[in-house]
């Protein structure tokens, strides 16, 4: 949708971004949360996401990988957003609850509409208000856009919304949070972006 935005008002935005100041991790209260070690097989921390992850592409979601999550871990929770899109807050382009801390991953492709929950997690409501992975798809001429990956180790407590979207999600992990991790990649239209090497993670220190 937004590729058919032409260049020269891609251009006009590029100063207009939603700011990291409003990504999900910085409401969040997380004194006393572990670090979490998130990664990717597809990309390095800060490094290009390949297209076929992307609107340019087949548009399905990336593969992540976790490391040894804190003890009293019950579920994780999942939230990745863009907070350099042309708007008054970051686009949430993926909800995932009620992660079996088991799973150690998410596969490839695995953040697709499930309803009310398959596979040891449910997916939520995107900023298109519909369940799955919504692609990337940046304005042609505004600049990189990071997608950042934010996972969440919670202790036991209610479900709720099968298909929680961005305030659901708040309420969800709000008082939960036992570790937080963060995985950035990034992309962009018609400008240079650098690769990077693949198998790094990248993390917070709560």
């Amino acid at each position: 949708m937004l590729e058919n935005i032409p260049h020269w008002l891609g251009a006009a935005l590029s100063g207009l971004r939603a700011g990291h100041d409003k990504l999900t991790l910085s409401r969040l209260d997380l004194t006393g949360a572990e670090t979490l070690h998130l990664s990717s097989p597809a990309f390095a921390p800060g490094g290009r996401l390949p297209p076929r992850f992307t609107a340019d592409g087949e548009g399905i979601s990336p593969p992540l990988v976790w490391g040894e999550l804190p003890p009293g871990t019950d579920s994780l929770a999942l939230i990745v957003e863009d907070p350099d899109a042309p708007a008054p807050r970051p686009l949430v382009h993926a909800i995932v609850v009620d992660i079996a801390p088991a799973l150690g991953s998410l596969a490839e492709g695995a953040i697709r509409p499930d309803g009310d929950g398959a596979d040891g997690k449910d997916v939520g409501t995107n900023s298109y208000f519909a369940q799955g992975w919504l692609a990337p798809d940046p304005p042609t001429g505004h600049g990189s856009h990071d997608y950042v990956f934010q996972l969440l180790a919670l202790s036991a407590g209610d479900s709720g919304d099968p298909s929680p979207g961005r305030g659901d999600f708040l309420e969800r992990v709000e008082g939960r949070i036992l570790g937080a991790g963060v995985l950035i990649g990034t992309y962009s239209r018609e400008e240079e972006a650098p690769v990077g090497s693949v198998g790094g993670a990248a993390s917070i220190t709560a």
